[in-house]
């Protein structure tokens, strides 16, 4: 069978290097037993692998106290106990029309039903938000600004340091979505203002599916809204106030920690900067193979400045799904089509009156071959679909 061709790396990277399937396999065979709940010494070896990703985590982020690095399912969850524990009825938030639904729906859950109100900042042309649009939404009860720093349909980086200034000025906590940006390129809480950052740990970061998390700047506090236990202080009747365990609850995901530790680890190795070299480079020859298409379209990548290694286009003519099956079931190249979980960005490109579009999301495994097959894969179908319609 052809070797799969793999540009799916915006849903999750895939493969991983193979020190996280080697760090996850051992871990769990040699310690997977539970931490925090006993004092013997295999628990203790559990626990500290936990401490030792806090630590480094924190460092990657560039926060001060390892202790505010919180462990969730992925982004979403993540996002989830951000964004319900700042908000209650009465508080207005900022967002755009960038964002992924695991930002969308928790706000729009909030408006429904807890009387929250929630503005949507547009994108321009180019697909950057502007700092001075968030500057004239804010109001008295603005509580919270939630913003991914790239976006996952058209892979731009948005100026995060600059809304965050603006944020601090007006006492507004500001929370960033960087599951498409760690480990692609910095985020540096202090240098970009940010006051909470939600991470997942299966795209950039390198490690597996089912573990993310915030990181908590000091002096911003988020509200329980679950609880359970912690292994520790178990006779208090309520949830601990405490970080990490006020928003951590029952037994962590103890193997997805340690393929997160090695997956962190592999891309301080690699170096981020040669990561992202190396994508942007595959990601600029992808743009000029596809724009000489007749018949293809591109959104938002008529500059790759300030991108990440994702790019989004639609063949004239053809369901976004169709392309991507036929690249599949032809060429055995892996995409994404749709909406990509982020419908207001395909409302203001209009492609959700035709179903979204075709999504390339390059990987630091790819090669510039696999680049030149996709274009020619492309090539292919728009020139046989041009076809049809002249017949």
């Amino acid at each position: 069978m052809e070797k799969l061709i793999y540009l799916d790396s915006g849903a999750t990277t895939f493969p991983k290097p193979e020190e996280v399937y080697v760090a996850m396999d051992q871990f769990y065979r040699n310690y997977g037993v539970n931490p925090g709940r006993s004092g013997y010494d295999l628990c203790m070896v559990a626990g500290a692998i936990i401490e030792e990703t806090r630590k480094l985590l924190t460092e990657f982020f560039n926060g001060t106290d390892p202790n505010r690095l919180i462990f969730a399912l992925n982004a979403t969850d993540a996002l989830n106990l951000a964004i319900f524990g700042l908000l209650q009825e009465g508080d207005h938030a900022i967002t755009t029309n960038l964002e992924h639904n695991s930002v969308l729906r928790p706000l729009f859950h909030l408006c429904k039903y807890s009387g929250v109100e929630v503005d949507y900042v547009p994108f321009d042309d180019n697909g950057f938000v502007d700092p001075a649009e968030f500057a004239r939404c804010f109001k008295k009860n603005t509580r919270l600004t939630v913003i991914n720093h790239s976006s996952n349909v058209i892979g731009t980086v948005q100026p995060v340091q600059e809304i965050g200034r603006l944020c601090r000025q007006q006492g507004v906590i500001l929370l960033v979505d960087t599951a498409q940006s760690a480990g692609k390129i910095p985020v540096n809480m202090a240098e970009m203002n940010i006051d909470i950052i939600a991470f997942t740990g299966h795209k950039s970061l390198m490690g597996p599916m089912g573990i993310g998390g915030l990181y908590v700047r000091e002096g911003v506090e988020i509200r329980h809204t679950r609880a359970g236990g912690t292994g520790v202080r178990s006779a208090v009747r309520t949830h601990l106030d405490e970080y990490p365990y006020r928003l951590e609850y029952g037994t962590p995901n103890l193997p997805g920690i340690a393929g997160l530790n090695a997956g962190v680890k592999w891309v301080l190795k690699q170096g981020m900067s040669n990561i992202h070299d190396h994508e942007m480079k595959l990601l600029r020859r992808l743009k000029e193979g596809l724009q000489k298409i007749e018949g293809v379209t591109l959104y938002c990548h008529d500059d790759l400045a300030n991108h990440i290694g994702i790019l989004t286009f639609n063949v004239d003519g053809l369901e976004a799904h169709d392309t991507g099956t036929m690249l599949d079931v032809d060429y055995n190249i892996a995409s994404r089509t749709g909406l990509h979980c982020a419908p207001l960005v395909h409302e203001q490109l209009g492609t959700d009156k035709i179903h979204g579009s075709v999504r390339f999301g390059i990987g630091p495994f790819n090669t510039v071959e696999e680049i030149e097959s996709a274009i020619r894969a492309v090539e292919d179908i728009a020139r046989l679909h041009q076809k049809k319609k002249s017949s």
